[in-house]
């Protein structure tokens, strides 16, 4: 394991696993560029560490506002070992009900958000030759659920970016690792919009399957998977994936047996397309 002190960059600190991933990050004696849209929403954190912590505003839809706080982040610490893409939002409702704006907002921040963020590092990263990029995504980005398929989408926009990366990067000894959370008490309810229009259609499928999913979203223990991703960037072979929660690892099982069987079952169509 590698202990040297480290240079964090987080996105979305001002709550959730980035609140959480700051607090730990700090308590250990890290330091952190705690970027958020509501920085005053982590002043106190900031005043704790006053000598280890900086936060800066940042919006990741925004090109000019990143390159100012990765600027930042030099200017203060003089380097960035560890970033964490963790802001993102939510829209959850039938992809019918889903307005285009609302779809297009998710891609901003979600994927191009983090995009960009990866973008504006990468030749630091690249001719340092050493870093861990660590991305915030979901068991959604490996599944797809009822109420979940735009969101989803950017998720699994990121996963696919994420692994080509990885491969991109590794001859420069830069690593890179997707988070795939469950249900975890991240303030889940309060921050997940919902389509402008519902459709009556979907009230007994969608609509109920969305609400049970928000109502039962406290499963796991964000600082607990904020020791697991300090954790994971410690490690000198870290995964290209980590499942966090039980029900995050119970499902994605569930996929893997599921999609071996329709494999099976259709190999001999499959194979059949060869010449």
């Amino acid at each position: 394991m590698n202990t040297d002190s480290k240079v964090w960059f987080i996105t979305g600190s001002n709550s959730g696993f980035g609140l959480s991933l700051s607090k730990a990050v700090l308590a250990k004696g890290d330091k952190v560029v705690a970027t958020t849209r509501h920085p005053e929403a982590i002043e106190d954190l900031v005043k704790q560490y006053s000598d280890t912590a900086k936060v800066v505003s940042l919006d990741v839809t925004k090109p000019k506002e990143i390159s100012s706080a990765i600027n930042v982040a030099f200017s203060t610490f003089g380097q960035i070992d560890v970033l964490v893409n963790n802001a993102g939002i939510a829209t959850m409702g039938a992809v019918e009900e889903i307005a285009d704006e609302q779809i297009r907002r998710q891609f901003e921040v979600n994927c191009f958000g983090t995009l960009n963020v990866i973008k504006a590092t990468l030749s630091y990263f690249r001719q340092r030759k050493s870093g861990h990029i660590i991305n915030i995504s979901s068991a959604g980005g490996l599944m797809g659920f009822p109420g979940s398929g735009i969101y989803s989408a950017t998720k699994f926009a990121i996963e696919g970016y994420s692994e080509a990366l990885a491969q991109e990067l590794a001859p420069f000894g830069v690593k890179l690792t997707l988070i795939e959370p469950g249900g975890f008490r991240t303030n889940i309810q309060g921050s997940t919009t919902t389509p402008d229009c519902q459709i009556d259609d979907y009230q007994e499928s969608v609509h109920k399957f969305v609400k049970h999913q928000l109502e039962n979203s406290d499963r796991g223990d964000p600082d607990k998977a904020a020791q697991a991703i300090i954790k994971v960037v410690e490690s000198n072979n870290p995964p290209l994936h980590l499942l966090l929660g039980e029900d995050a690892l119970t499902s994605f099982r569930q996929k893997l047996e599921s999609f071996e069987k329709e494999i099976q079952e259709w190999e001999d169509v499959t194979l059949d397309t060869s010449l």
